[in-house]
């Protein structure tokens, strides 16, 4: 992990066109291409996804971190700031913002072990007095860094709530097909779309394909079509998945 660069307070926006996310990112312009930048992308919620479970934190912390991450690269460029660092920073921070805290030290001591977990002395190295003060002393610079750069700004909401309410309100009882919708709703998060979308556009999608993978029929609820929960209509659900097809090639639909 190495120190952060350039923070600046970015403008309070929590939405973004395709355009703006692959041609225009501020590491588009430091020369990392579209696939780079998408690569780099799976890292950081791969890796905060482990450091979440290591953690024993709930998924929604997992996913508010995955999403400060997203937000922060779209002010800042992954050729001057370290993905590690701020997705290490970014959990610290989310434990915070949705109330499941945990100590600096346990978040700097798992983060390091995982990150270098290819070796077995670093378990030991961690535990340094030298090499742990280091370490927390990046962790709180850049939480500074990282709070500038989104501009203090956490209101943050994820697609499980309208999903969850979704499912009881249309009383869908099949209990594969809303797990497999939670999943979906966990891919979409380690992509751009939750900065392109809003939270329940999100989940009327991850229903929809669940559904369909499972090849049932979503029920009406006092005689209005089902997406109609979601307050979206069929042309913006199309929209969504033409676009998820990008990202996962497996959503094709026929």
């Amino acid at each position: 992990m190495y120190m952060l660069k350039e923070p600046q307070c970015c403008p309070r926006k929590s939405y973004f066109s395709r355009e703006e996310i692959e041609k225009h990112s501020p590491s588009r312009k430091d020369g990392i291409d579209l696939n780079t930048e998408s690569h780099l992308r799976k890292l950081y919620c791969s890796f905060l996804q482990d450091l979440g479970m290591k953690l024993k934190v709930p998924q929604v912390t997992i996913a508010t971190a995955m999403l400060l991450c997203h937000r922060f690269y779209m002010c800042q460029s992954h050729a001057k700031n370290d993905w590690q660092t701020v997705a290490t920073v970014s959990m610290f921070l989310a434990c915070k913002v949705e109330e499941t805290p945990r100590l600096l030290r346990d978040v700097v001591v798992v983060a390091y072990e995982l990150i270098y977990r290819w070796d077995p002395s670093a378990p030991r190295r961690i535990r340094q007095k030298e090499v742990y003060d280091k370490q927390k002393k990046l962790i709180l610079i850049g939480e500074s860094f990282l709070l500038a750069t989104v501009a203090f700004d956490f209101n943050i909401q994820h697609p499980y709530k309208p999903l969850v309410s979704a499912l009881k309100r249309l009383k869908i009882s099949h209990n594969d097909l809303a797990k497999v919708a939670w999943n979906f709703v966990n891919d979409w998060l380690c992509t751009t779309l939750c900065l392109q979308y809003k939270p329940h556009y999100i989940a009327a999608g991850s229903l929809f394909l669940a559904a369909k993978f499972h090849k049932v029929k979503l029920p009406t609820e006092k005689g209005k079509d089902w997406w109609l929960e979601f307050e979206i209509s069929p042309k913006q659900l199309e929209g969504l998945l033409l676009i998820s097809t990008f990202h996962f090639p497996y959503f094709l639909l026929h």
